[in-house]
């Protein structure tokens, strides 16, 4: 079930309606939207990309998913937090791929090696919000860079397992750079919603 289907009213109310409804509204011109079109042919709400692939971006403000992908026994975090986003006209970008061969080269000449990581790159730059995710039974290396990449930009927000190996040196990391950061069973779509709904407020501040 869709976790912005599910939200408390008060919880609703002072994140997933509003942030959803300003931008919609903000999204498209209000004076070319006609009320009695059908809801079907309104524009879509959360727009999933994945990896490699370069649509033209849809949503207002974007979300990249950076962190652990090993699969373990409980939910996928990403599938997790995509459904709980999924009432928001915002744009995912999410490095999984369902193509991916684990005995390709990691190496810079080897091309669909380079292609997902330059597309994780690029993406993450291009993202307002980062979520950097910690698992537990992984070091994730790849994911510590990816945190290194974006720490000091003002964009990442972390979830990390309490039995993450080197959950100690991202926490210390997150706590001196002003790092939003979150026990993996915390309330990461609130997190992400409230920085989303930061943006357009102070985008209507600026207005």
């Amino acid at each position: 079930m869709q976790r912005c289907a599910t939200f408390s009213q008060s919880s609703l109310s002072s994140y997933g309606y509003q942030i959803a409804t300003t931008v919609y509204k903000r999204n498209i011109k209000m004076e070319d939207a006609n009320p009695s079109q059908p809801a079907a042919s309104q524009p879509a709400a959360a727009q999933v990309v994945l990896a490699p692939s370069r649509p033209k971006i849809a949503g207002k403000r974007s979300v990249f998913l950076a962190g652990t992908t090993s699969r373990t026994s409980g939910p996928d975090w990403r599938e997790t937090l995509i459904d709980a986003l999924s009432c928001l006209p915002v744009t995912i970008f999410n490095p999984l791929r369902p193509d991916w061969d684990s005995s390709w080269r990691e190496d810079i000449t080897f091309g669909p090696f380079r292609e997902q990581v330059e597309w994780e790159l690029d993406m993450q730059e291009r993202a307002d919000v980062v979520v950097v995710y910690y698992g537990a039974g992984t070091d994730a290396p790849i994911s510590l860079l990816e945190l290194g990449l974006c720490a000091r930009s003002g964009k990442a927000i972390v979830a990390c397992h309490q039995h993450y190996r080197k959950r100690g040196n991202v926490h210390i990391v997150s706590q001196r750079l002003g790092i939003e950061f979150l026990d993996a069973s915390g309330d990461l779509a609130g997190a992400v919603i409230g920085r989303l709904r930061q943006m357009l407020d102070q985008e209507q501040e600026g207005a």
